[in-house]
């Protein structure tokens, strides 16, 4: 009996085990224009114009990217076949509405990526099930306001990215829920209010990115409620004064970043409640002068590199200060003459002369610099000034606002200690001269959507202290230097959707501190030398949207600082190489959606030392020259190639420091001319999204993995037996050796 019944148990068993593990029998239902990796469980079907997410994805999916589709809505439940999902991008699919319960059944989600969508508004419970996600990624996207309980259910979160949207208020418990969120980033924002409660309930809070947004003053008691904050990053904010009175107290900050903002005087307690400050940066400011501050004994490093520091009588108690608190500083001096450019560290307090009998040399530097002085702390009872009729004025924060009131002319008699005027959506069709009286302490000034058709001479006259003017959105074909002469602070300068041809090179010739210039969105057709002959501290240029079919040589040349140029959907048919000469600094280039096809040798050589990030997505290109990215060295660090035309590209062994490669959306042919691709992709430890459209054998296969194409090439056996000998588990370990090796180079562990 023995016998019969162990054939039967056998027999039993065979029926009740699955033949295979989930994932095997499920990869059969793969979606046709998706890529399924069945040994990592990953799932990518990018760029495919989808409208829904597709049926049939593998239930035993962990990693889904469906970047670069036309989603538009997430429905509820959307993904509620896929619990074992652990990443999921959505970034790019032109998402404008998340319904509630969208992400139901989502509980083991790590990271979800929504960046670069079109939301506006996150309903309260659209966030719902995911109750395990670690980071959720919705920067640049068109978020206006924040309700409280949107992130209720995200207890276990520890990053959260809101920076380009288009936030301008903080309402009280924003944030509740996110008991152990350490990062919160809500940089590039329009932020100038934030509710004395605003970030309560972030008991784990460790860093804070607001800088560039629009700040008028130091939001202490808000800042405050974050105290277990390392890290503050408050920098490109136009307050002008930060004191005591300002409220700022965090036991355990150690970095405060205020860098380039408009900083005209600073107390010497500003920081005395935060005794732990290691680094403060001022840098780019507007001080000539700084008290020994009290409070952070263990301040250790002070940047004030790019203030207007004068280093006379007055400056003799920071000087003693810096050597006897032991704090490390880059202050230069602009003045006295005698002294101009000397490192404040490096001088002796008997070069930093006082007045004494008889002694008219120091008599006249210090009237020097008394004259030369910004104007110090803002008289916080200023504003006595009734505010016009249909608008508003909020004394608390010194903003005005007239925001979309059918005004025919600007308004007179806002108070006098203003920062920010709003006049958006009225109907200006010229700003006449001395449009602004009386504001000399403005900051920022919003323009948008006003109708306007030309500035006269004079309409900025007296705005000494303008650092932002947004004059997007309006009919604007020229500018004047004569009417932005009264603006010569102006740092920010936005001028996106207007009717430009050129540009307005001789007007900005009047803004010698111009950081940031954006004309997004023109009809501008050429740069031609002299156009930048007047913005030599330009960082920032904007041009995307345009026009432009020739940048001519010299054309940039004058903006030595320049870090970023976007030159994205223009009309360029080759890498403009030589007017790329003369920019040193450059970190970021923005090529994309112009017609290039080809892209030459050397063609961004006089940028190899600085370029960090080049992007050439849906150029048209089809032949990349070997040496094109010759001279792109170990700094560059992202390089975009999707949605082109390429079928082959030479292998970039010179890019040791890349972090991210996209090759995505080219029909690559899988041939021997690709082996040093192939190559160079196997040694690299990226997700690339190469796949191969020839031949028919290997369509779909990655460009990586698709080693049975290139065994029948020459060349392939000779690198083959330089391997150590042995079967695949041999093989494998050398590859695994490989990409060890490379993630040492990019500093992994």
């Amino acid at each position: 009996m023995e016998g019969p019944q162990s054939v039967f148990l056998v027999l039993l068993l065979s029926l009740l085990l699955p033949l295979g593990p989930p994932w095997h029998t499920a990869a059969q239902r793969c979606p046709q224009i998706c890529v399924c990796d069945n040994s990592r469980r990953h799932v990518a079907c990018r760029h495919q114009n989808l409208t829904e997410v597709p049926h049939a994805i593998p239930e035993m999916t962990q990693r889904l990217d469906l970047q670069g589709n036309m989603l538009k809505v997430i429905p509820p439940a959307a993904f509620q076949d896929l619990p074992h999902l652990t990443h999921l991008d959505l970034q790019h699919c032109q998402v404008e509405l998340v319904a509630e319960g969208a992400f139901r059944g989502l509980g083991r989600l790590l990271f979800l990526n929504l960046a670069s969508n079109r939301l506006s508004v996150l309903p309260q419970e659209a966030l719902d099930g995911l109750g395990s996600l670690r980071r959720l990624e919705l920067e640049k996207n068109l978020l206006e306001e924040l309700r409280p309980g949107t992130f209720g259910a995200l207890g276990a979160l520890s990053t959260l990215n809101l920076a380009h949207n288009a936030l301008v208020y903080l309402p009280a418990m924003a944030f509740q829920g996110l008991m152990r969120t350490r990062w919160l980033q809500l940089a590039h924002n329009a932020l100038s209010v934030l509710a004395p409660e605003a970030l309560a309930g972030l008991p784990a809070l460790r860093r804070l990115s607001l800088h560039h947004n629009e700040l008028q003053a130091l939001p202490g008691p808000a800042l405050s409620q974050a105290a277990s904050l390392a890290r503050l990053e408050l920098g490109h904010n136009p307050f002008t004064y930060a004191g005591e009175e300002d409220g700022l107290a965090l036991p355990g900050l150690r970095e405060l970043l205020l860098d380039h903002g408009a900083l005209q005087a600073l107390d010497a307690r500003a920081f005395a409640h935060c005794p732990r400050l290691h680094t403060l940066d001022l840098r780019g400011n507007q001080l000539d002068a700084l008290p020994p501050l009290q409070g952070p004994a263990q301040l250790r490093r002070l940047w004030l590199q790019g203030n207007p520091l004068w280093c006379g009588c007055r400056a003799r108690p920071l000087l003693e200060w810096l050597a006897r608190a032991r704090v490390r500083s880059d202050a230069a001096c602009r003045g006295p003459p005698r002294l101009r450019g000397e490192a404040l560290g490096g001088l002796r307090p008997s070069d930093l002369r006082c007045p004494g009998p008889g002694d008219a040399d120091a008599a006249e530097e210090e009237a020097a610099g008394a004259e030369s002085a910004q104007p110090g702390a803002p008289a916080r009872e200023l504003g006595a000034r009734p505010c016009p009729r249909p608008c508003v004025c909020a004394s608390e924060s010194r903003h005005s606002g007239c925001e979309g009131r059918g005004l025919r002319a600007v308004p007179r008699g806002f108070p006098d200690d203003t920062r920010l005027l709003d006049l958006r959506r009225n109907r200006f069709p010229v700003l006449p001269r001395d449009a602004f009286p009386g504001l000399g302490r403005l900051v920022s000034l919003h323009l948008q959507r006003c109708g306007i058709t030309a500035l006269e001479a004079g309409a900025l006259a007296g705005l000494g202290s303008l650092l932002y003017l947004y004059l997007s959105d309006n009919r604007l074909s020229g500018l004047s230097a004569a009417a932005l002469r009264g603006a010569p602070g102006l740092g920010y300068l936005y001028l996106e959707r207007n009717h430009f041809l050129q540009v307005p090179g001789a007007a900005l010739r009047a803004l010698p501190g111009l950081f940031s210039l954006h004309l997004q969105e023109n009809a501008v057709g050429r740069l031609a030398p002299g156009d930048l002959a007047g913005v030599q501290a330009l960082r920032w240029l904007y041009l995307s949207g345009n026009r432009i079919t020739q940048v001519s040589p010299g054309a940039l040349g004058s903006a030595r600082e320049l870090e970023k140029l976007h030159l994205d959907r223009n009309q360029l048919r080759e890498v403009p190489t030589e007017a790329l000469e003369g920019l040193p600094a450059l970190l970021e280039l923005q090529l994309s959606g112009n017609p290039l096809r080809a892209l030459q040798d050397g063609a961004f050589q006089p940028v190899g030392q600085s370029l960090q990030h080049l992007f050439l997505n849906s150029s048209g290109l089809e032949q990349v020259a070997p040496g094109a990215f010759s001279g792109l060295g170990p700094r560059l660090q992202s390089l975009h190639l999707q949605k082109n035309q390429l079928q082959a590209l030479p292998s970039l062994p010179g890019l040791s420091q890349l972090e991210l490669v996209d090759l995505s959306g080219n029909p690559f042919l899988c041939d021997c001319q690709l082996l040093p691709l192939h190559r160079w992709l196997t040694g690299l430890n990226l997700h690339v999204g190469a796949t191969c459209a020839a031949p028919p054998s290997a369509l779909g296969q990655r460009v990586k993995a698709a080693t049975a194409v290139f065994e029948a090439c020459p060349g392939w056996a000779a690198r083959k037996a330089k391997r150590t000998p042995g079967a695949g588990r041999a093989r494998m370990k050398g590859r695994r050796r490989g990409a060890d090796k490379v993630g040492k180079q990019r500093g992994r562990p």
